[in-house]
């Protein structure tokens, strides 16, 4: 499932693509033609990410907003226009004479007014990217809470756009053991956790690929083979089970918490 910084990107690309401009929208697949129907022809206007939620506002001052949440296999490919004839299971294709999208298998691809709109912003917790979010309210959750802070930092309604890589190795960066209760954390802790996940989803944004090694642990730094992976970027124990530690060379740990596989060092983050 996509973090919330690819989210944040693709925000920004349907806008430098389609903002300002009159969007032709169609859903080849069929599975959204009334929502197509409504948004074809309107001026996409505003663009909104929160998490691992994108919203894009069409004519907003009359109230379309189209919300996507791609799960587990939704997919947004970008093309130049003209759009050729859609391939596959298209629910959903923008176009305009320059450009084109097309989005696949989405978990949800609906039509929002803005009531609705907000109420989904306000079951969600506060995301690093946005601005003028801060970690306030996800602490005053977490501090009260017996569950883990790797099943927390997992929960949208506690920290949205925070997924298995960037909860795996904030907490790595920060020797925090995964396993440990959420009321157990020091407020100095959770600050740390908070600013570093900012800058480095800030950097995901930018870079469009998760890096989370410090400097002298890169592979150029280290004198080792650069890492390969589906995923892409430099990380310290995210999909290393079994390999050494970069920094103590203990062998990486894992096991399923709430269905995803939580990856730690067991001597940089001891209990």
């Amino acid at each position: 499932m996509p973090e919330g910084h690819t989210v944040h990107r693709l925000a920004a690309e349907h806008l430098r693509e389609f903002g300002g401009r009159a969007v032709r929208a169609s859903s080849p697949q069929g599975r959204f033609a009334a929502g197509a129907s409504v948004i074809d022809g309107r001026v996409l206007d505003g663009v909104d990410a929160h998490g691992k939620h994108l919203f894009l506002g069409f004519d907003t001052a009359g109230g379309h907003w189209l919300h996507v949440h791609l799960g587990l296999y939704g997919t947004v490919r970008f093309g130049r226009g003209p759009a050729p004839d859609p391939v596959g299971a298209v629910r959903l294709r923008l176009a305009n004479d320059t450009a084109h999208a097309d989005l696949r298998g989405p978990t949800a691809c609906e039509l929002l007014t803005p009531e609705e709109k907000q109420a989904l912003h306000a079951r969600l917790g506060p995301d690093p990217l946005r601005p003028g979010d801060d970690g306030e309210r996800a602490w005053q959750r977490i501090s009260r809470s017996r569950s883990t802070v790797a099943v927390l930092l997992m929960d949208q309604k506690v920290l949205a756009g925070v997924g298995n890589i960037y909860r795996a190795e904030v907490l790595f960066r920060h020797g925090i053991d995964p396993r440990r209760p959420g009321r157990e954390l020091r407020r100095t802790e959770w600050d740390a956790v908070w600013a570093d996940l900012v800058a480095l989803m800030n950097e995901g944004v930018r870079g469009g690929r998760i890096d989370t090694v410090r400097p002298e642990h890169t592979p150029e730094a280290m004198g080792r083979p650069p890492r390969v992976d589906d995923h892409g970027g430099e990380v310290y124990v995210y999909r290393r089970a079994g390999q050494p530690c970069l920094v103590c060379s203990t062998e990486v740990s894992t096991e399923p918490v709430a269905a995803r596989n939580l990856f730690w060092c067991p001597t940089c983050q001891k209990a």
